[in-house]
């Protein structure tokens, strides 16, 4: 009788284990769109990148409501996605991987530009190379070395890319919100994101957009940091968080400058914009279109909302 009762004790802890699985999934598409609500016509969150790995919370016909690490709760279409179990998972995560570091580029399906695409790919895009079995910088730099690279999705498909679009992907540094310091970035990093913010110069605002297909505010912040190597959290509001908070009048080159409503006695401070100040009273920021502007008012290139600066803060 106790073998019996100590049976259905461990068949009763194994279901409970079963049903509290999370349920994980990788990114598929180029730039998948995080909506509001299961619905096309619903207004756009975010947007996550191929390779990106979120948590399935909820379901509706072909919708997936999803968890990203931005941190970010919206809605995504299952096409975009690929489910996997824990061993699958793992398998993913520890496979040796490449960033498409261009603005806009395919997979091809053979190495040859003439060749049928398979998909597009934007920056910040993660791979996995299917040429080398381990993560040592020997292989994987030998991997590049051709014209072509063979290069994976998360659901297996295979294709080309051109190994000039392609650099070594090494994992991620995350930023979260009250960490970092000035010292935690080298200057040859900052010059680096402020480079791949150039690289979107002109690029149309989109709330909720991350990638040269569009970027809002805080999304032309994260993106170039992204490309770089360093995950941000995805909203102006949380990124002020993070860092060392500076002066406003000590500004540096690379510090990210926010725009809002200064705290009173009754209201706390409000952020709703944000930029990179590029030193010399300019900043690059997305507003109508990635554009430079001055802080400076009388400037043919004054930033019309540079009265509102409230805060800056330094990685």
């Amino acid at each position: 009788m106790k073998r019996v009762i100590s049976i259905w004790i461990l068949a009763i802890v194994s279901l409970g284990a079963m049903a509290q699985e999370k349920r994980m999934a990788v990114v598929e598409f180029s730039t998948c769109y995080l909506r509001l609500k299961p619905d096309y016509e619903s207004p756009l969150e975010t947007q996550e990148l191929m390779g990106t790995v979120v948590e399935i919370v909820g379901e509706q016909s072909y919708w997936r409501e999803v968890v990203t690490p931005q941190p970010y709760r919206a809605w995504c279409t299952d096409q975009g996605l690929v489910e996997m179990s824990a061993d699958e998972l793992k398998a993913y995560e520890e496979a040796p991987k490449v960033m498409f570091c261009d603005l806009y580029g395919h997979i091809y399906k053979e190495p040859s530009m003439d060749s049928p695409t398979i998909c597009d790919l934007v920056g910040g895009d993660l791979l996995r190379l299917t040429t080398v079995k381990d993560n040592t910088d020997k292989t994987l730099n030998k991997a590049l070395k051709g014209r072509w690279t063979k290069v994976m999705l998360p659901s297996g498909k295979t294709g080309f890319v051109p190994s000039k679009q392609l650099k070594l992907h090494k994992g991620f540094r995350s930023i979260s919100m009250g960490e970092g310091s000035a010292e935690s970035i080298s200057s040859e990093t900052t010059e680096a994101i402020i480079a791949q913010a150039e690289k979107l110069l002109g690029v149309p605002y989109l709330w909720g957009g991350m990638s040269a297909k569009g970027v809002d505010c805080s999304g032309l912040v994260r993106i170039s940091h992204i490309m770089n190597g360093i995950l941000l959290p995805r909203n102006a509001s949380q990124q002020v968080k993070c860092g060392e908070r500076v002066e406003l009048d000590n500004l540096q080159r690379g510090d990210l400058v926010f725009f809002g409503t200064p705290a009173t006695d009754e209201k706390p401070m409000r952020i709703t914009h944000v930029g990179i100040y590029l030193g010399e009273n300019k900043i690059i920021h997305s507003s109508h279109r990635v554009r430079i502007n001055s802080l400076i008012p009388g400037d043919d290139d004054y930033y019309e909302n540079s009265h509102r600066l409230v805060a800056a803060i330094r990685l």
